[in-house]
């Protein structure tokens, strides 16, 4: 079995594109080794800014040959009447290199038996890694040289060997060889004898190629970093993803910058530090943010003061222009600036932002109304929630919209209530993030992604497979999350159709949101639950309670009787409208009085699994009906009847899901 390594050296990727070549690499070469039934134990892809990189272990030194029988002409048209190869029987064997005696005749059919030699591994990658390295795609891929073909950057030098051997390929405009390079203030011009001393050896030059290696190196040099100085860290797994991809060997230097910068709201300085420069912030084991952090630098040395130095200036300069914007928006309460709100456009057609807070104003109300809580506080927190957005400091840092304006609102002197509301009323803030704790910030935060949702939908602008307007999905998820994880027992549908007549757009969309929520509540549940029984549980109507949906779709999952499913399903086919109501009178067997009885002996009384428990005992009372009782009679009072019966039967299978979707 032999190893392969191929790496391409570039100049340095956006961090961005790094995952997404890594995803990409792998499976280019798990495809074209399995297309080329080629074995292989193992496919390991690993990168840095400057390199991207892939070892294949266990690989086969060929592909295995291959016997294969293939047909050819009628027997008759093959040979003439003295059994010689007609010309047609020639021309099958001169095409696949056989001889007359390798030919042989059955079911009337000429065929050949003949065998393939399995190609070596090495011509194989020779002629496919190109091609797997050209189908690697990404954003702003660009030109360069005279080049026609394009990639992300630059390649600097390709290295390409087979166990000991070299094997020879050429990407866009470099030739490989078996040279490398290490970190750009190392060793360089490395010669790889073979891929086993490949990471060594780059190791050896200051680079970690393994991204995990050099995220969990970060991760001990900070948490070192951070416990001389008696504090904690708080690393986003998207900020530690990137500072990985941005390096290659990291060195972690600590800084510090005037605790004067404290005044500000806290999260200003952690997005100044995380988002603008990629520092990692540290707080005290109370939880307060200090004015030290920690920085991750492509180093290779001991001498930082000029790195704390240039990072000092940098954070200082950030930092003085947020002090500045709070203390000019501080002068005035948050409410103030509310009316500034009418100079900034919600969306065309949809009115001003200021348009747009009346609106979730009424729609809170009408939420908290069906919820049956009655707080001043939420009133205020719907109508403050967006005022922030007028602002300089959120003008500045648009990402920390509802934190400055909780931060604003304490300073106005606003109750906690009321700053929380507008703080969560943007939760979750992603799909994995937390949902709003405060009832103001779910109450509000409902009545803002609701308003946004339908704004989308009648201004005819509902989400595609590659557009996201306004962030509809999120919005969509946001709300469902919202109201599952704190069992709020509200009538969406209903909710919806008060939103689209508070819009100054009308437009018949209703059944258009509807769906794109149910869609959105499977997708969401799709790793729990199977995805027919969701389907089924959301054709009873989920948006009219999201929260008893859920209840149904448990129970069903925990099993459906067969002879139920077949009952309910003879019964769904049998009714192709609605029945009248039943006369007790017109029964004259003794299986349609039992039906009947077993029927209304049946109610719900809020646990589902009862309830499927309940339906499935009546199972042999439904079976006996169906086997004594001819529904479609002659009589048509009679047949009516029955169909009315029958009716009050699916009435009840209905209440937990559509059995005929299962």
């Amino acid at each position: 079995m032999s190893k392969y390594l191929l790496e391409v050296g570039v100049e340095e990727l956006p961090y961005k594109f790094i995952p997404m070549a890594i995803s990409q690499l792998k499976t280019g070469f798990e495809t074209f080794l399995n297309n080329s039934n080629v074995k292989f134990d193992d496919i390991k892809v690993m990168a840095t800014p400057r390199r991207l990189a892939v070892i294949v272990d266990g690989l086969a030194n060929s592909q295995p040959d291959v016997e294969k029988v293939v047909k050819g002409p009628i027997a008759k048209v093959a040979f003439d009447e003295n059994n010689n190869l007609t010309k047609a029987g020639e021309g099958f064997a001169n095409k696949n290199g056989v001889s007359k005696d390798d030919l042989y005749v059955e079911d009337n059919y000429l065929y050949a038996k003949i065998s393939i030699k399995g190609k070596n591994t090495k011509d194989l990658l020779q002629e496919n890694v190109p091609q797997i390295f050209a189908k690697l795609q990404g954003p702003h891929f660009m030109r360069w040289g005279n080049n026609d073909v394009k990639f992300s950057r630059p390649i600097r030098w390709v290295l390409s060997i087979l166990d000991s051997e070299e094997v020879k390929i050429t990407l866009i405009d470099k030739t490989s060889s078996n040279i490398t390079n290490g970190h750009r203030f190392s060793e360089q011009n490395i010669v790889i004898k073979n891929p086993d001393e490949y990471v060594s050896k780059l190791s050896e030059a200051k680079v970690i190629v393994d991204p995990e290696e050099r995220k969990q190196r970060i991760l001990e040099l900070t948490k070192i970093e951070a416990e001389k100085l008696n504090a904690v860290t708080k690393i986003s797994d998207d900020l530690l993803e990137e500072v990985t991809f941005i390096c290659e060997y990291p060195v972690a230097v600590t800084c510090n910058f005037d605790e004067a910068y404290l005044t500000i709201p806290q999260e200003v300085a952690v997005t100044v530090m995380e988002t603008h420069q990629r520092y990692f912030a540290l707080y005290s084991k109370d939880g307060k943010l200090t004015n030290k952090f920690v920085t991750i630098t492509n180093y290779i040395g001991n001498e930082f003061e000029n790195i704390k130095a240039g990072n000092l200036r940098v954070i200082k300069a950030r930092l003085d222009d947020a002090v500045f914007f709070f203390n000019e928006d501080t002068k005035k309460p948050l409410e103030a600036y509310v009316e500034n709100l009418k100079g900034m456009t919600f969306q065309k057609g949809m009115g001003s932002v200021y348009d747009k807070t009346g609106r979730i104003v009424k729609l809170s109300e009408k939420i908290s109304n069906a919820l049956g809580v009655s707080k001043p506080s939420i009133k205020r927190a719907a109508e403050l929630c967006k005022a922030d957005l007028a602002t300089n400091l959120v003008f500045e840092f648009t990402e920390l919209q509802g934190f400055i304006g909780a931060d604003y609102a304490r300073v106005s002197g606003e109750s906690a209530e009321v700053a929380e509301g507008i703080k969560e009323h943007y939760f979750p803030l992603n799909a994995d993030s937390e949902t709003a704790k405060s009832i103001e910030g779910q109450v509000v935060g409902i009545a803002d992604k609701i308003d946004t949702i339908c704004a989308v939908f009648a201004a005819g602008k509902k989400p595609t497979g590659s557009s996201d307007p306004l962030g509809v999905r999120r919005a969509a998820l946001g709300i469902i999350k919202t109201i599952l994880e704190h069992n709020l027992k509200l009538d969406l549908s209903k909710l919806i159709e008060e939103t689209l007549e508070l819009l100054p757009v009308k437009a018949d969309v209703k059944a258009d949101v509807e769906e794109f929520f149910v869609q959105r509540l499977i997708i969401f549940l799709n790793s729990d639950y199977s995805k027919n029984i969701l389907e089924a549980c959301a054709a009873i109507n989920p948006c009219k309670d999201l929260c008893d949906y859920v209840q149904r779709v448990k129970a069903v999952s925990s099993g459906v009787d067969e002879k139920l499913l077949e009952n309910a399903n003879r019964v769904l086919r049998i009714l192709k409208e609605e029945a009248g109501a039943v006369d007790e009178s017109l029964f004259s067997l003794e299986a349609e009085k039992e039906l009947y009885k077993a029927v209304q002996g049946i109610s719900f009384s809020g646990d589902y699994r009862e309830y499927l428990d309940a339906i499935t005992r009546i199972n042999p009372v439904v079976t006996k009906f169906f086997d004594d009782v001819l529904v479609m009679d002659k009589d048509e009072k009679i047949k009516n009847n029955r169909l009315a019966l029958l009716n009050t039967l699916k009435n009840k299978y209905i209440i937990l899901t559509d059995f005929s979707k299962l």
